[in-house]
């Protein structure tokens, strides 16, 4: 019986972008004639984001696409438990709507999952010889401290733990209790996922076509300090 891979899309403010990651999404041939569930969870876009959605689940009927909405902003993370508790799949992966991750690399980091050797799946864009984006030196530093911190206090040696791309089992994921409702989600996940007795967690290399302020990237410096509040928390005093 073939199985089924749930992704994850949160969605604020994306109306120019939002068809074109649902087309390179429609396009991917999954492994195994793998099946989808694509679950897309509008943050209360102030934008044309939801006619957009909704018009490209009309003009596509056969496409596995779910929507939901919040009625009022949450953030990244609320947008994300949303997405995880109604999915449906086998396995589970994050997908942000805009462009800057290519859904071609599903397969990749499937493998080793279907394979059986792993539970948990990073792409990782600091690993592999995969197109990145030549952008923000001060973001590649944060996001590399903020990985060596979680690593201290998880005793992890990942690469990348700010990825977009993390894929899971999804009992594994859904037995997890999240509370972070914004970009806290990153740090808080892997902590928690840290502790899982035996958990076999692995890295794949991917490509990033990153985004400037200008074409819509939104994490910011505050985001950065509360990444590091949760690798406090949620890593080093272990609190649930």
């Amino acid at each position: 019986m073939s199985k089924t891979l749930s992704i994850i899309i949160p969605v604020y403010n994306e109306e120019a972008t939002v068809h074109f990651i649902l087309d390179k999404i429609q396009k991917v041939n999954l492994l195994d004639e793998m099946k989808m569930d694509v679950v897309m969870v509008n943050d209360c876009s102030t934008d044309n984001t939801k006619d957009s959605i909704l018009k490209y689940q009309s003009d596509h009927p056969s496409f596995p696409l779910n929507y939901f909405e919040h009625e009022v902003n949450q953030g990244k993370g609320a947008a994300l438990q949303t997405g995880i508790a109604e999915a449906v799949g086998d396995y589970l992966i994050i997908q942000d709507a805009d462009l800057e991750y290519d859904p071609e690399e599903y397969n990749d980091l499937l493998k080793p999952m279907l394979n059986g050797n792993a539970d948990v799946v990073y792409g990782s864009r600091f690993v592999g010889g995969r197109p990145h984006r030549v952008l923000f030196f001060f973001h590649t530093i944060g996001n590399k401290l903020l990985t060596l911190m979680s690593n201290v206090f998880t005793g992890l040696n990942i690469t990348d733990m700010e990825t977009c791309y993390k894929l899971f089992k999804a009992d594994l994921i859904k037995s997890i209790e999240l509370q972070e409702n914004r970009f806290g989600f990153e740090p808080e996940v892997t902590a928690k996922i840290a502790r899982i007795p035996d958990v076999r967690i692995y890295e794949v290399g991917i490509s990033y076509y990153g985004r400037t302020y200008a074409e819509g990237k939104k994490i910011n410096w505050k985001d950065g300090f509360r990444a590091l509040y949760c690798i406090l928390k949620y890593a080093a005093l272990r609190i649930n």
